[in-house]
């Protein structure tokens, strides 16, 4: 098979942003194009497209991709990616992003600058091996590069999806203040590799994490490595509302770990033990899934940064 490599299949989703990746990508594109970037773009109509583009292209032989939108197109391209490019034996597929949606909290490992950081990335030709996050759940298998987060952030999630969409970091902070008003500290069944029980205290929440950032600005684990193999696993146990408020702004700098009911530990693989499907948040997508297991697919992809 003849691979397209200097081609890159573009996945745009126009709706993104509430509608601003449409006005932007015009211009992003033609400045790529400008710097040598051969691209071919393909616009999304709904959930699933890009799972399904990606799956497409990747068949008939391009390895080079770019995401255009937010954290779900990206997404949705990775999982359209995988397993497949497990199976191949050829060279890694290599994913770019342009956020022109609401954001997306990958990039943001690697710079604050959003669009300009990733389109001087595609323009250098930069790009570095990452590690794909795999869960493994009653339904079936998934795919992520930022992380999996249950209990109140995934609570909060499902709020800014149903709520506040398409309001920015204006919708981070309502969908917050609203959970608060919810606040609920659950057990989440869960288990390290090595440890022989699984922890049953109940947590404010669990998150499982391959890169820095969640929300745009929120640093949830604050020593992930997106190449290093492991999973960084955050705990936060179960603290009250005016314990939550007086830290919220160490969810921002990452000092929250340094609670005396944060735990922070790296592993190459988890274990669940649930009775029944649960609310996540994975990517920045709200799903509702029974999680079995999260494990790594170490440097499976490069990503352009």
């Amino acid at each position: 098979m003849a691979y397209l490599k200097e081609t890159f299949l573009t996945i745009i989703n126009p709706a993104a942003g509430g509608g601003r990746c449409r006005k932007l990508v015009g211009p992003a594109l033609e400045r790529l194009r400008a710097g040598g970037i051969a691209i071919e773009a393909i616009e999304t109509s709904a959930a699933g497209d890009a799972t399904r583009i990606a799956r497409d292209a990747y068949a008939v032989g391009y390895r080079n991709f770019l995401a255009v939108g937010g954290d779900g197109t990206s997404y949705e391209a990775v999982n359209g990616l995988f397993p497949d490019a497990l199976t191949d034996g050829g060279e890694n597929p290599t994913l770019g992003f342009l956020p022109l949606g609401t954001g997306n909290s990958f990039l943001r490992d690697f710079g604050d600058q959003g669009v300009e950081h990733a389109t001087r990335a595609l323009l250098d030709r930069r790009s570095r091996a990452c590690d794909v996050l795999r869960l493994t759940h009653q339904g079936g298998v998934l795919y992520f590069i930022n992380l999996l987060s249950v209990g109140f952030s995934a609570d909060v999630n499902i709020l800014r999806q149903r709520r506040f969409k398409n309001s920015g970091q204006l919708g981070y902070w309502a969908s917050i203040f609203l959970g608060l008003a919810q606040l609920k500290r659950r057990p989440f069944p869960v288990r390290v590799a090595g440890e022989s029980e699984f922890d049953r205290r109940p947590c404010l929440f669990l998150s499982f994490n391959n890169s820095k950032f969640t929300g745009g600005t929120m640093m949830i684990a604050p020593t992930a490595a997106t190449d290093d193999g492991l999973i960084d696993f955050v705990r936060w146990g179960p603290i009250g509302r005016a314990g939550l408020v007086r830290n919220l702004g160490g969810l921002y700098n990452g000092t929250h770990v340094q609670h005396p009911l944060a735990e922070s530990r790296k592993t190459p693989r988890v274990e669940f033990d649930l009775d029944s499907p649960i609310d996540v948040m994975v990517d920045g997508e709200a799903l509702t899934v029974q999680c079995e297991a999260i494990d790594v697919l170490r440097s499976a992809l490069r990503v352009v940064v």
